[in-house]
């Protein structure tokens, strides 16, 4: 994800299985009142104008806009392009919502290191006991610009990185995800039917020193 039109990625995002395919999944904290934002799917160092999605409008839930609760660190965003077509038909498909994983479920997390170009970079582990509530994983180098990266069980999305400490400080291995639980569901179904889009806060304290 790209903030502010330039060519530095900040986060990363995934594609979600849609009716409309116009759908992506991030962390809250990775969107910011009054800054546009766009997506490139599967970015590999450079993007043609046509693999660039811009943000129309975003969906959060209820207590992030108030509090920024960690607990509801996710965002579902909806994307177009000048030259048309569906963000999920160029991914070659969107990632189906499910519920936070059991201890022990083995994820793929796969995302960008905050910088300008560059490919993926990620991990494949078994998810770890989960701390305060929040769902964990153990896994080293999953740097800045990894929040928002999806955790997949085969083509399931069952969380992100964000949360706790948005994700996880940099001096540790240990990552978070807020539960993924009936709130998003609902805010799924919220953005699937068109509904008002929300603001989103302007400042965000991940409180890792």
């Amino acid at each position: 994800m790209f903030i502010g039109g330039g060519s530095l990625h900040t986060c990363t995002g995934g594609v979600l299985h849609s009716a409309a395919g116009d759908l992506i999944l991030t962390a809250a904290h990775c969107v910011a009142e009054g800054l546009d934002a766009t997506f490139v799917a599967g970015l590999n160092d450079t993007a043609a104008p046509e693999d660039v999605w811009h943000i129309n409008a975003v969906y959060l839930d209820p207590r992030w806009v108030q509090n920024q609760d960690p607990l509801a660190d996710f965002a579902i965003a909806r994307v177009s392009r000048d030259t048309g077509g569906t963000v999920e038909a160029q991914a070659g498909g969107g990632l189906t919502l499910g519920p936070a994983p059991k201890q022990g479920t083995v994820v793929a997390v796969t995302g960008y290191g905050m910088g300008v170009g560059g490919g993926p970079i990620g991990c494949r582990t078994a998810t770890s006991a989960p701390a305060k509530g929040f769902p964990a994983l153990d896994c080293a180098g999953l740097v800045d610009g990894l929040s928002g990266a999806p955790w997949i069980d085969g083509s399931t999305v069952t969380g992100l990185i964000g949360g706790l400490n948005g994700g996880g400080c940099e001096d540790e291995s240990i990552s978070y995800s807020p539960p993924f639980d009936d709130a998003i569901t609902r805010l799924l179904a919220r953005a699937e039917a068109g509904g008002p889009a929300d603001d989103p806060p302007t400042v965000f304290d991940d409180e890792c020193d």
